[in-house]
């Protein structure tokens, strides 16, 4: 039994050609051996209409509400008479998904008539995405081979009732997913389960926060333990920086456990920023790939990454964030002013991705949202306060950032016709961020790449795809 976990996000089961892909490559699996458990997402946007549906029957249009379920359960029927051949079979998938969605009308019909869209309603809601697909899915691996057995996720994945974003309570599922699973797993059967979703320890529906797919596959592996956890998306895997922005950015072939965090957490969009601690805690390497090329070797994720001749890794971008500036001269020397301003993000449930102090102000960088007003609000009963709106964080990550003399000179210099807003560095040894205009975030990423990834290391980056690319 060689245990390995492979999660598929929603373009990897958007529809009945991605289903065949992500078939494939579980057969493929099986064929090497191993003993796949799947965990996969809704369909692509899926969750967007949902959430969509929520919305519109909150605000009391019930109609508009129905409709996106209807148009919702139109596409999971046809994707699913595409995708199931045998009559019997797909007549029984098409009656599930009906079941499941005459359910969802219920509650957005009951949702129309409160007009109260609370948490633990909208992950009720948002739910039924990866209900369904991983019911689908499940009906179609049998269909090809496959021993598939479906697994609702919310039996396994226990959290506590931060509906949205629920944190998992990892001594219980530590104990739940080998009882549930591994039974499967050494009958030979594939377990197919939905990520994303969960329950607290009252059996209500939770979620664990947009992504969260990936975190639930980690979960999953981490508990089994698996060989390996392997995330399938729609790209490569890691790059140097967003292709869309730069073209000639390079796959990351092999990077650190703390590396990838940081990218994940500082915007990089191939990976949840929490995927990576089941996997640290286990010592288990992680896969990005990309199930559209499932060919590729992807981004090997461990926890020691071989050296690497050039100074960063990646390049992320973290856009739609707010600059607070909190001046107060009459706090000078008063012993707890930080700890006074942060108690009042700390209330508002709000995170702060950086941080720039003196001895009287203190800079600090948040998502934009619209609980802005209501901190600046708090705030100003310390201080002056100010917010600025439309800026990106660029983060820059590698090995041993602070151990190389004149790096931080290089950096700028190659943005030197950008201002600059706020800069940070010295917290972590792999990380350099900075602040600046959104608008400007593109062409800072171009000019970085251009000056960093001139000379790629061919041990750790896939310089002959860049080749070939040229070649073509």
């Amino acid at each position: 039994m060689n245990p390995v976990v492979m999660k598929f996000g929603g373009t990897s089961v958007q529809d009945a050609a991605a289903m065949e892909r992500s078939a494939a490559i579980v057969a493929g699996r099986l064929a090497q051996g191993k003993s796949p458990v799947v965990v996969v997402s809704a369909m692509a946007k899926v969750t967007d209409q949902l959430l969509r549906a929520a919305e519109a029957a909150a605000q009391g249009d019930r109609t508009g509400a129905l409709a996106i379920s209807s148009r919702l359960r139109i596409r999971h029927r046809d994707t699913a008479a595409e995708w199931v051949k045998n009559a019997e079979h797909r007549a029984a998938l098409s009656d599930l998904i009906d079941e499941k969605f005459d359910a969802l009308d219920d509650v957005l019909r009951g949702l129309a008539a409160i007009l109260e869209l609370t948490p633990r309603i909208s992950d009720l809601i948002v739910s039924y995405g990866e209900r369904i697909s991983s019911r689908m899915v499940a009906a179609g691996f049998r269909e090809r081979g496959i021993e598939a057995e479906h697994v609702d996720a919310r039996e396994i994945i226990v959290t506590d009732s931060q509906f949205q974003k629920a944190v998992p309570l990892e001594n219980i599922i530590e104990e739940r997913v080998p009882a549930k699973l591994l039974p499967l797993v050494r009958e030979g059967k594939v377990p197919v389960m939905g990520g994303f979703i969960a329950s607290n320890e009252a059996g209500l529906t939770t979620t664990l926060g947009r992504g969260g797919s990936d975190l639930s596959g980690a979960l999953v592996g981490g508990a089994l333990p698996a060989g390996t956890i392997e995330i399938w998306t729609d790209v490569d895997g890691i790059m140097t920086a967003d292709p869309r922005v730069c073209p000639d950015a390079l796959r990351v072939r092999t990077i650190s456990f703390e590396e990838a965090a940081e990218l994940a957490y500082f915007g990089a969009k191939v990976l949840h920023p929490a995927t990576i601690l089941p996997a640290v805690k286990k010592n288990i390497p992680v896969l990005v790939l990309n199930s559209r090329n499932a060919s590729c070797e992807g981004t090997r994720i461990i926890s020691l990454a071989p050296h690497c001749k050039s100074p960063f890794k990646s390049i992320a971008v973290k856009k739609k964030l707010s600059i607070i500036d909190v001046v107060a001269s009459r706090m000078l020397m008063t012993h707890g002013y930080l700890s006074q301003i942060f108690a009042i993000f700390d209330k508002h449930k709000c995170p702060v991705d950086m941080v720039s102090t003196s001895e009287v102000s203190v800079s600090l960088t948040v998502d934009s949202n619209n609980q802005l007003p209501a901190i600046a609000a708090d705030l100003s009963k310390l201080a002056d306060v100010k917010y600025e709106g439309k800026k990106a964080l660029i983060c820059m990550v590698g090995e041993d950032i602070r151990g190389q003399n004149g790096i931080a000179a290089q950096v700028f210099a190659a943005i030197r016709h950008i201002n600059v807003r706020m800069i940070s560095q010295g917290a972590s040894e792999i990380n350099m961020s900075f602040m600046i205009e959104e608008e400007d975030a593109d062409e800072a990423v171009r000019s970085l790449h251009a000056a960093f990834f001139r000379d790629p290391d061919p041990a750790v980056f896939d310089v002959e795809a860049r080749k070939a690319a040229i070649s073509c």
